[in-house]
């Protein structure tokens, strides 16, 4: 188990005049499972192949309990990555592939044959040794690509996009299991995603990259109740926005004056509350209790859009399907922003 420390990690690649990755930051503390989040382009990958020892750092540093490993091989770190497109070995079946990396390390064969037997046990894939990769679906490739990471027992294990070449009903079942195994066996684990869900899902810390540059850190809920700005919002979902001033307990904007909760600075701003907070048909003597006008309702399945006028304000609720059943675009209805969800970005 190993505390990663990422030190104003930048890289600049041959012949871009613009970073890929600029200063980045980062404490993760032993054991936990971190998700460097962000959209395509934004310098995910970059960091952890750097952290890899796959790429060399334009500047700043990478250390492992406190040394610096950038001057190690990567096959001295201690660090093993799994890819995107898994790179099992085709001429090899699933037992030779998850037992490949203790081969290489000269491990007895009789080892070698209990600990695969283990680790596809622990795979969930414990009748498959004798098979080829070519013969596995996309998750039981994954689980095959997981097995061989973990059977070498690295001090950090990487994981580039673990779930995006997996259909829809596979995720939540390998969202379990790399959660379930990165727990069980305590491995310090870094994950690069694009999928906020994925990262909420699975990280105990999300480290938000933008540009290049880390936007915000921390526990998944921070990103929901306390976004750093309004790109970070919006990133996790956020869609109401109303530009006023702040006394550090009112809101004064377009929506009218709003008790804040605890913790906001005094001073112009932007109020955010997201969707799912607000209530509507909520009734007058619930606080914030607001008049608006229905303008559109959206069935989403599981949940209704309904898109909502205040004044010269638009705000949209998410709300349960039951809850809005007879509501109609025209509608008066009275809604409620409780102060516990309101939060002010700075300007």
């Amino acid at each position: 188990m190993t505390h990663v420390s990422i030190r104003e990690l930048t890289k600049v690649y041959p012949g871009s005049a613009d970073p890929a990755l600029d200063g980045l930051s980062l404490e993760i503390p032993t054991g936990e499972l971190t998700a460097l989040l962000g959209p395509s382009g934004c310098g995910k990958t970059t960091t952890m192949k750097m952290i890899a020892g796959l790429l060399a750092p334009t500047s700043g540093d990478i250390h492992f309990d406190g040394r610096s490993v950038l001057s190690e091989k990567p096959e001295h770190r201690g660090v093993v990555m799994v890819f995107q497109n898994y790179l099992l070995f085709p001429h090899m079946n699933v037992a030779d592939n998850v037992g490949f990396g203790l081969k290489m390390r000269k491990v007895p064969k009789q080892e070698i044959d209990h600990r695969v037997k283990e680790m596809l046990e622990l795979v969930k894939l414990p009748d498959l040794g004798d098979r080829q990769p070519s013969a596995l679906s996309g998750g039981q490739q994954q689980r095959v690509a997981l097995a061989r990471a973990l059977i070498v027992q690295p001090n950090v294990l990487l994981l580039d996009e673990p779930l995006s070449n997996l259909d829809a009903h596979l995720r939540f079942e390998m969202r379990d299991l790399i959660r379930g195994l990165q727990q069980e066996m305590g491995i310090t684990t870094i994950f690069v995603t694009h999928d906020q869900e994925e990262a909420v899902v699975l990280a105990d810390k999300v480290a938000l990259i933008l540009d290049g540059r880390l936007k915000q850190y921390g526990p998944a809920d921070v990103f929901y109740k306390r976004p750093v700005d309004e790109a970070t919002a919006r990133f996790f979902g956020g869609q109401n926005f109303a530009s006023g001033t702040s006394d550090g307990s009112v809101f004064k904007s377009g929506l009218g004056q709003l008790k804040l909760p605890d913790g906001v600075n005094p001073g112009p701003g932007k109020l955010t509350v997201r969707p799912e907070n607000i209530r509507i048909n909520a009734g007058e003597n619930m606080q914030n209790s607001l008049q608006a006008v229905v303008t559109e309702r959206v069935f989403l399945g599981t949940q209704t859009l309904v898109k909502l006028q205040v004044g010269n304000e638009k705000l949209d609720a998410i709300a349960n399907p039951n809850e809005v059943e007879n509501i109609s675009v025209g509608d008066s209805v009275t809604i409620s922003l409780p102060p516990s969800s309101l939060w002010v970005l700075s300007t």
